[in-house]
């Protein structure tokens, strides 16, 4: 990616060079655990030893806990809002991300909280200071926590400041998967920064608000 197209990602939409859908999931999908149909709007299932996602029926998908401690664990379906996530622009470089969209996630086979950002070549990990992302937790109390390995806190940094979102973690991969569909070029492009409006408008809606969604401007 070149540094006009990490620009679009950096940038809040609405200042110069910025610029912002869920992913289609095939009718005949199969389970991958008992090859069975899976239906187009079936759940996953995280192989917790691989980091992989599986397709999963639903029959397969109840078998597993998402808090079990086994290899693999169900990924849960609930999607929360936080319309005004409390984050500075200054916690954000102290992140170290260098674009405007992240997800963060307790990957227990490691022990610890990890962030990746989508990019053309597909999720791409950043290294995350704790005690930066620490302190931004602190400063948003309301938001409950996220299931290690199966949940994740998909940020995004917009026009009037950042959103957060608590949803499954395939849902982070269905914007990675449409980055790479749709970018082209070194910029992106119109179709591909319409699609990630598309996906975060979507996720808006489909959310179920937060306290921290009426806590007003971030501190």
């Amino acid at each position: 990616m070149t540094a006009k197209g990490l620009r679009r990602f950096r940038q809040p939409p609405g200042q110069p060079g910025a610029a912002p859908a869920s992913v289609s999931t095939p009718a005949d999908a199969r389970c991958e655990l008992c090859a069975g149909p899976a239906g187009e709007d079936h759940p996953h299932v995280v192989d917790v030893e691989t980091r992989a996602l599986l397709c999963a029926c639903r029959g397969c998908h109840l078998l597993f806990d998402p808090a079990a401690q086994g290899r693999y664990r169900a990924v849960p379906r609930r999607h929360l809002h936080a319309a005004r996530f409390r984050m500075t622009a200054a916690d954000w470089e102290d992140l170290q991300i260098p674009v405007r969209t992240a997800f963060f996630f307790h990957n227990s086979t490691l022990g610890r909280t990890v962030v990746f950002y989508p990019s053309p070549a597909g999720a791409t990990q950043s290294l995350l200071p704790l005690p930066a992302w620490e302190r931004v937790l602190a400063a948003n109390p309301e938001l409950p926590p996220a299931e290690p390995d199966v949940e994740a806190l998909l940020v995004d940094r917009g026009a009037d400041g950042f959103t957060c979102h608590l949803v499954p973690i395939s849902t982070c991969y269905e914007l990675v998967g449409l980055v790479r569909r749709h970018w082209k070029g070194f910029s992106g492009g119109q179709e591909a920064w319409a699609a990630i409006d598309g996906f975060f408008a979507d996720l808006a809606r489909r959310g179920t608000p937060t306290p921290t969604g009426q806590g007003g401007a971030p501190a």
